[in-house]
């Protein structure tokens, strides 16, 4: 699993670049430029086959990318580079930061390329935006990600895809007769892409479970999560806080989508009765605590804060730091929060208790509370992370205080910029100081970012 993080604080105009967190502690600007995340967006979240069916993730990227420039008022000729993620790819659109770019009206002259890491796709799209931006290419990066799951890639069997292109080849009558018979009707059996690793052949679900029972994280506990999520994130979208999301208009549909989709306040008898999702008849994963497929995209604007001033943006946070981990992808393949978070922490020079607000990415229930279990293990942080003693836990009252991604769902390659956007609009509306967001991914890897709450009269 891979781990990223972020920190983000705010300053007061003239404030040096040394900034002091509420221990006392500094956090340096180690770039030298000083970067600033100035807004995020995303789309309406919305379940997979529901109302973007119609669409094509081309569609909604190009909201996206529509969507922060409108709401920052960025010059589309201000913007240097876009980098977009994206997990499962639609082959007409394969590079599909370039084409939502220009179906989005930038310049011709404005690159784009997309990336790929799974569910930290669009972590990664906004760190290389910092990268690119510390390395002094450039001062300004558009960042984001999308999936779309409704119309997901469905390729003929590899023995159906060979006869074809030896039928391109065949010139005689012969040599098309022979490959005629060589046909069989299993030949059209689909290949349809699997939410699995490559290199294990288990599906993440199999893997959560098994995580879930290594840790002893009970089906109770893990149905009270995913409740908490949801009821959180019902409790944002109700007050408002969900003001990130950019509504669209669906060719065809009267209506103007505006909310997530996915957010259902259960009982916990009702998730009770739910089934085993992987693993039958024992496992304690279901369809409850689990993220659902999701259809969304997402958008950020990064630049250098000297750039900031000069464009006349007021940025929302700055970004300090960040850090990527990997773990063994069969045994350890979800819990790369566990390993990613006490190593920036300690990159930074901080503790848990300097964080004000947590965001992390909600595969599942089980996956969630068995890295916390990790993290508050000294058996734990002895054997598998080198350290004397554990890390501890973070206060679960700043911890996805909006919901997660069991309720606001998981377009795989968006999620990152929700997270991060989440980040600083939390500090924002509850004074604080430092953000840390942390996402796991297939792979065994993890994002790891740390934010700090920017100054408000920039």
């Amino acid at each position: 699993m891979r781990v990223n993080g972020v920190i983000v604080r705010g300053l007061p105009q003239g404030a040096q670049r040394c900034l002091a967190t509420a221990s006392g502690k500094k956090l340096q600007d180690k770039t030298g430029k000083n970067i600033v995340f100035i807004d995020g967006v995303r789309t309406p979240f919305l379940q997979s086959g529901t109302d973007y069916a119609s669409l094509m993730a081309q569609d909604l990227a190009k909201h996206s990318l529509l969507g922060i420039v409108r709401k920052t008022g960025i010059p589309y000729e201000a913007v240097d580079y876009i980098t977009y993620g994206t997990v499962i790819q639609e082959v007409k659109t394969s590079n599909i930061g370039r084409e939502a770019a220009l179906a989005a009206g930038f310049p011709y002259s404005t690159p784009a390329h997309t990336t790929t890491m799974a569910c930290i796709s669009s972590n990664a799209a906004m760190t290389t935006g910092v990268g690119l931006i510390a390395s002094g290419v450039y001062e300004v990066v558009l960042a984001g990600g999308v999936e779309f799951m409704s119309d997901i890639p469905i390729r003929h069997s590899r023995k159906m895809r060979s006869l074809m292109l030896q039928a391109n080849k065949a010139k005689t009558l012969q040599q098309k007769i022979k490959l005629l018979l060589s046909f069989r009707p299993s030949f059209l059996i689909p290949e349809l892409p699997a939410v699995a690793e490559f290199s294990s052949g288990e599906t993440m679900g199999h893997s959560a479970d098994r995580l879930a029972s290594a840790f002893k994280v009970s089906r109770e506990e893990q149905d009270q999560y995913a409740l908490r999520s949801h009821m959180l994130a019902q409790q944002a979208q109700e007050k408002g806080y969900l003001s990130d999301i950019v509504p669209i208009k669906v060719p065809g549909m009267k209506k103007i989508i505006s909310k997530d989709n996915g957010i259902r306040v259960a009982t916990p008898e009702q998730l009770g009765k739910l089934k085993p999702a992987f693993v039958k008849p024992h496992g304690t994963v279901t369809a409850a605590n689990s993220s659902f497929l999701t259809d969304g995209a997402s958008a950020c604007l990064i630049m250098t804060e000297a750039k900031a001033k000069q464009l006349g943006l007021k940025p929302k946070a700055y970004l300090r730091d960040f850090l990527y981990v990997s773990q063994d992808p069969v045994d350890q393949l979800l819990l790369g929060p566990a390993y990613g978070i006490p190593k920036l922490l300690q990159k930074a020079g901080l503790q848990l208790q300097d964080i004000d607000v947590w965001e992390v990415h909600e595969a599942f229930a089980g996956q969630i509370l068995a890295n916390l279990k990790a993290m508050d293990s000294d058996w734990f942080a002895q054997n598998y992370m080198g350290r004397s003693g554990k890390v501890g836990v973070p206060n679960l009252n700043k911890f996805n205080t909006w919901g997660g991604s069991l309720s606001l769902g998981h377009p795989f390659a968006a999620t990152g910029v929700r997270l991060t956007t989440h980040s600083a609009n939390r500090l924002i509306q509850e004074d604080g100081q430092l953000a840390f967001i942390a996402a796991c991914a297939a792979g065994g890897q993890v994002c790891i970012c740390k934010e700090l709450f920017p100054l408000q009269d920039l």
